[in-house]
């Protein structure tokens, strides 16, 4: 298949997705159909009665006033009753296109729950949210007015046809000539647009996705004093991006006046042939107008669809974006036969575990580790020695290429994630708060948690002082990611959060590089007693927070390089014995 025709299809699989979404709904696009429908049936009467009514004004004072006021007054009933029918098909897909546009999202959102952490690891969040909110909604403008467009055209070409056909077939051979040219120019310009509005589409994503990774560094960027550099980096992308909005507008909207000529130099020899078939009384002149407004309602939806097809292009193109991301492999199912994990004592293994991220480039060699229930292992070593990719495997987040990670003797790659990641509490380095309460922020990953509980892991982290001289203390709604609030506390919240879980493994990766030194001496004392009878995993750079760990790891290069407690270590003046030495140098 040439990638012309896998393009094509391409189109044709968007097509019908789209229609599938609004079979969900048929009871009431079938209604839309059926009022647009009779609306049509009536609007074709219009033409009809309004050459009726030329020739019953006859020659001057041989008027049938009757017969022209009668006539007259069906055309107005005519012209109500498409309306208020119209307004009923506009109203109806106008629901229906909000109601899948909803489950579009819906589908969309829930969908990237599930998508493994790779996924997000490689693309940019503001592409994503692009995909959610402006190609979501483009479609949703597509289906709510192109739809009944495309609709009531189908209707209104073939009753126009008909009635034409009734009038004079003499006249209906120019359209044999004229049609094929419009509807040539309309599918040969769709051909050309439709790659234009992908790569539309694709490099609004990109500016969206760069807006939204400097926004969220800005105060860096302030700091750097780089607003320029950005702005300038800004510029180029925005520019790539109007410039392909330009390209593809423009030359979607070539199509509509070259139909539009074609269409009017049809009625230009329409009017020539009916006024010599009037000359020969082979047509009356209340004919010739009306085949005339036939011929133009014949004509209209043609143009009509060349100017909406720039629109229903870039529809296509969105769609293709945001069924792309719902076509995203989900992470893998677990085993038929997974085990449950529940009530975990804490014991974990690691045996000959290696792991890439590229193959070819492994980052983990054969590591080899115990950790029995209760304990506490920390996990040091230089930036990009592995550590954090550790935690990942222990999480499933990236599964091992070979070797074996054992929780309670059980091989965590044939148990059920959902219940492997319940059997831990994590406090990352990058914190994360929602928009909701203080209480509920802390009380987020347990249920029923009461509010004293939440009361005392947030003494016991040093934060209940801070939160009570707040003017609504526990019921205090922190904004978006907790920014009305220091990176320091946000820490302390994460870590209470932590600490109220009731998973048996805790995890905490650089849980103490945001808060200063007093506070991490306070947290490390909460620390040893919240994390009693629970098998603690501590990544960590400043080597002070880990004295206490039951055994340290020295990661280098993938590789454990030493083991031991911190004494045995200090002993041994190797790398980590330098380490310790040169944090206190500094």
């Amino acid at each position: 298949m040439t990638e012309k025709d896998e393009k094509r299809a391409s189109g044709r699989n968007t097509m019908i997705r789209i229609l599938g979404y609004l079979w969900r709904h048929k009871v009431r696009f079938v209604a839309a159909i059926g009022f647009a429908l009779m609306g049509n049936v009536l609007a074709l009467f219009i033409p009809k009665f309004a050459g009726q009514a030329i020739d019953a004004i006859g020659t001057a004072g041989n008027v049938n006033f009757t017969n022209v006021f009668l006539l007259c007054g069906y055309m107005l009933a005519c012209v109500l009753l498409n309306s208020i029918l119209m307004y009923l098909t506009q109203a109806v897909l106008v629901k229906i296109s909000s109601m899948i546009t909803a489950e579009m999202r819906r589908e969309v959102f829930d969908h990237l729950t599930t998508l493994p952490v790779a996924f997000f690891d490689h693309h940019q969040v503001g592409d994503i949210i692009s995909r959610i909110s402006y190609d979501i909604d483009t479609i949703n403008t597509s289906l709510s007015s192109d739809l009944i467009d495309v609709v009531t055209s189908m209707i209104t070409v073939v009753g126009s046809l008909i009635m034409m056909l009734q009038i004079s077939w003499k006249l209906c051979i120019v359209f044999v000539f004229t049609t094929p040219i419009m509807i040539y120019i309309t599918k040969h310009r769709a051909t050309v647009v439709r790659p234009l509005f992908h790569k539309r589409s694709m490099k609004l994503g990109e500016l969206n996705g760069f807006a939204e990774e400097m926004l969220s560094g800005h105060k860096t960027i302030k700091a750097y004093g780089q607003e320029e550099t950005i702005v300038s980096r800004f510029d180029e992308k925005n520019l790539d991006a109007v410039e392909t909005y330009y390209e593809a507008d423009y030359q979607g909207s070539i199509v509509g006046p070259t139909v539009t000529f074609v269409n009017n130099l049809s009625l230009a020899i329409i009017s020539g042939i009916g006024g010599l078939l009037y000359l020969s009384h082979e047509i009356s002149i209340g004919n010739i107008s009306s085949f005339i407004l036939y011929s133009k309602r014949f004509s209209g939806p043609i143009s009509e669809m060349a100017e909406i097809m720039a629109d229903v292009q870039s529809a296509i193109s969105a769609a293709r974006r945001v069924f792309a991301l719902i076509d995203e492999p989900s992470e893998s199912a677990d085993d038929p036969d997974a085990a449950v994990l529940d009530h975990c004592q804490g014991n974990v293994s690691f045996d000959h575990v290696r792991f890439s991220y590229v193959p070819g480039h492994e980052i983990i060699h054969g590591l080899d580790l115990q950790a029995e229930s209760g304990k506490m292992i920390a996990i040091v070593g230089p930036t990009g020695a592995g550590k954090t990719t550790i935690i990942n495997m222990l999480m499933r987040f990236y599964d091992p290429d070979s070797g074996v990670i054992s929780v309670d003797g059980h091989d965590i790659a044939h148990c059920t994630r959902d219940s492997l990641r319940k059997q831990f509490s994590m406090v990352l380095q990058d914190t994360w708060l929602f928009e909701g309460t203080i209480y509920e922020n802390v009380a987020y990953g347990r249920d029923n948690v009461t509010k004293e509980e939440v009361i005392n892991v947030c003494k016991a982290v040093d934060i209940h002082d801070f939160v009570i001289s707040l003017k609504d203390g526990y019921d205090t709604v922190l904004s978006d990611d907790g920014v009305n609030i220091s990176k320091g506390q946000k820490q302390l919240l994460t870590i209470a959060r932590a600490m109220l879980s009731e998973a048996k493994m805790l995890i905490l990766d650089e849980a103490t590089s945001n808060v200063d030194s007093a506070t991490e001496q306070k947290i490390q004392k909460a620390m040893l007693a919240l994390c009693k009878g629970k098998t603690t995993f501590i990544i960590a750079h400043r080597l002070s927070t880990i004295q206490n760990a039951d055994e340290i790891l020295v990661l280098s290069h993938g590789t454990v390089q030493e083991r031991g407690t911190h004494e045995q270590l200090l002993k041994k003046k190797g790398f980590y014995a330098s380490l310790f030495q040169a944090q206190w140098d500094e």
